[in-house]
């Protein structure tokens, strides 16, 4: 299993990863850990056999704070160009996770912490955490678009030119698409939510992220023709039937622990 320096890893029985940033005091994002985070997402198989799902949260008092403002201060058109290609990078490999990353948030999830939790496929968040795009307060761009795959665009508009945070709890009831936790369970939450993913056809799951990645941006027949060509190839695959048959006769699947990555187009 590979090793990194800020982020901590757990992989059970189960096939549910647990990824956890640890860079004190408040998990602020530099360089190095942006080039960690690709790693372990855009290679996802290397950290062990069998992961079906990744619970992505945070150690300490807050999910992620932010950037490593000491970067900000450094940055300039000469060097800003490769810097913001690792931050690009980093965002593109959860998104582009080979499995479903489930975001379980907690404490602050500002600027590069909402863009990390946007990027998740959906985030389950304690009542309290906060998110916002604190950009403008500090010189920045970046994280609306991010914020748009959980918020509807007016709540962008509105929490970007502000600058002004929201609670986990206010965010859900003005339209986002995040799920509430009890207090100080978004962890306990999300693994619950992971148990059922890992429950179902390893192939299956990697297929269905290829095509929700997929469609996301199409129109309605070209993303639906998509989908169904993907049943006409999982058809023929044993997994399928053997979901069928115990759907059919009321007992648990038994899939194939083996990935078949013929599937894949």
């Amino acid at each position: 299993m590979p090793s990194f320096k800020y982020l901590r890893t757990e992989l059970d029985s189960s096939g549910i990863l647990t990824v956890m940033l640890d860079r004190n005091p408040a998990n602020a994002v530099d360089r190095d850990m942006y080039i960690e985070i690709a790693e372990l997402f855009n290679h996802v198989d290397r950290i062990g056999e069998g992961v079906q799902v990744i619970v992505f949260g945070g150690i300490g008092k807050h999910f992620c704070a932010g950037n490593d403002l000491e970067e900000f201060a450094n940055m300039t058109p000469e060097n800003g160009t490769e810097r913001m290609w690792r931050v690009r990078e980093a965002f593109y490999a959860i998104s582009g996770c080979a499995v479903p990353v489930i975001g379980a948030i907690h404490g602050a999830a500002l600027g590069t912490g909402l863009a990390l939790s946007g990027s998740c496929d959906f985030v389950v968040a304690d009542p309290d955490a906060s998110f916002g795009l604190p950009e403008l307060t500090v010189g920045v761009m970046g994280g609306a678009r991010h914020l748009a795959r959980i918020a509807p665009f007016p709540l962008v508009r509105r929490m970007y030119f502000t600058g002004m945070p929201m609670s986990a709890r206010d965010l859900a009831a003005a339209g986002g698409c995040i799920i509430l936790s009890e207090p100080g369970k978004h962890v306990e939450e999300a693994k619950k939510l992971a148990a059922r993913v890992a429950a179902y056809s390893p192939t299956a799951v990697r297929v269905s992220k290829r095509i929700l990645d997929r469609i996301e941006n199409m129109d309605l027949e070209t993303g639906y023709a998509f989908e169904q060509a993907a049943t006409v190839r999982m058809s023929g695959h044993p997994d399928s039937k053997e979901a069928l048959a115990a759907f059919r006769e009321k007992r648990p699947p038994r899939y194939r622990p083996e990935i078949d990555r013929t599937m894949f187009d």
